[in-house]
């Protein structure tokens, strides 16, 4: 490791089970991770925020956490010891802690440095900031996982889509959703459309939907069923969660036989009684089998598992500027808690972002 490479870093620590502002704690004694074969070690300038981040803080006991462990899993940053791989130092990057790795090696994304597999780290994109790049691995491999990996969209060798194919995106203006309508138009989706608020429109539309569903206005399953596209929807990218099984067990309406409805899992909401009980709806519908009435459409529910070649895509898309940061509000530091607090509100647009280096864009 390099001489110019401190001892020990500033990090936000996991210490217990909990709530962020109950268990998170700044530390300035926290040890420099060495990386091991087929890792590197970044130098953290940006760091996300996400709800699974939050949702595990809170719902794992210590022992499978393996806290204390510094906090969170998406970040932009710099190499700064290549340790033999194919990474130079001084190389700029961005990826993701996946959590199971973050359990099995103690690290996270709310740290000044941090050890990572060459796996989940690719270069970033001159164009893009660390502040934009940093919360663009977890959201966007999600969306992009939904549409190209659980989904049954139709693609040609070189990775476009086949002509004709439409979408439809259940919440727009989620992180995952305006990265699933960006990757959608990118990769050359026919027809696009999204459902937001009504004054989330404008922001969905600039992303790429050609049409827009306002949710407050009517269930969003009997917009669609009254309004019908011709052709059927080829998926349905849910970002909203696993809560009213409606917009699948009516999707006969507007999904393609052949196509698929595609849930991101259980909303970033808290679980209350009755979301519980919508929940537990969706998964009885989803497994009822079709000789019983069940809905015969695909359904599949969604497992990031990070993967290089997406990372890879993605930034081929960020560099070539269809695919663009979607970022809610930047943060110091110092004010994670605070970026806790706007992430938990529920009524971010986009990623809450932590600047972990002060002088970066």
């Amino acid at each position: 490791m390099s001489s110019s490479i401190p001892a020990t870093q500033r990090a936000w620590i996991i210490e217990r089970r909990g709530t962020p502002d109950q268990v998170l704690r700044l530390h300035d004694d926290w040890p420099v991770p060495k990386p091991q074969p087929g890792e590197v070690l970044v130098r953290v300038e940006a760091a996300a925020l996400n709800p699974v981040g939050y949702k595990v803080m809170g719902l794992l006991p210590d022992f499978i956490a393996k806290r204390p462990l510094p906090a969170e899993h998406d970040f932009a940053g710099t190499v700064v010891d290549a340790n033999g791989t194919k990474f130079k130092e001084g190389d700029a990057v961005w990826g993701f802690v996946e959590v199971g790795l973050s359990f099995k090696f103690r690290q996270g994304a709310l740290c000044e440095y941090l050890r990572i597999p060459t796996t989940h780290i690719v270069p970033r994109p001159a164009n893009i900031p660390p502040t934009g790049a940093a919360g663009m691995a977890l959201a966007g491999q999600t969306a992009y996982q939904v549409l190209f990996r659980h989904g049954t969209l139709a693609r040609r060798p070189d990775g476009t889509l086949e002509p004709g194919q439409s979408i439809f995106v259940n919440g727009g203006s989620s992180s995952v959703g305006a990265y699933a309508i960006q990757i959608a138009k990118a990769k050359g989706a026919a027809h696009i459309v999204a459902s937001a608020s009504t004054q989330n429109e404008e922001m969905v539309r600039a992303l790429g939907a050609d049409e827009f569903v306002d949710y407050k206005k009517a269930p969003v399953h009997e917009q669609l069923t009254k309004n019908a596209p011709t052709p059927k929807f080829h998926i349905i990218a849910d970002a909203v969660g696993e809560t009213d099984a409606a917009l699948y067990t009516h999707s006969e309406a507007y999904l393609a036989p052949d196509g698929a409805y595609v849930s991101t899992g259980f909303p970033s909401g808290p679980m209350t009684l009755s979301t519980i009980i919508l929940a537990l709806k969706h998964v009885l519908a989803a497994i009822c089998p079709r000789v019983l009435g069940g809905t015969p459409r695909k359904h599949a529910v969604m497992g990031l598992m990070s993967k290089e070649e997406d990372l890879k895509d993605m930034g081929e898309m960020m560099a070539a500027g269809t695919l663009k940061p979607v970022v809610d509000s930047v943060f110091a530091f110092e004010d994670v808690l605070k970026a806790y607090e706007r992430i938990m509100s529920h009524r971010a647009k986009g990623k809450v972002v932590v600047k972990v280096d002060p002088n970066v864009e």
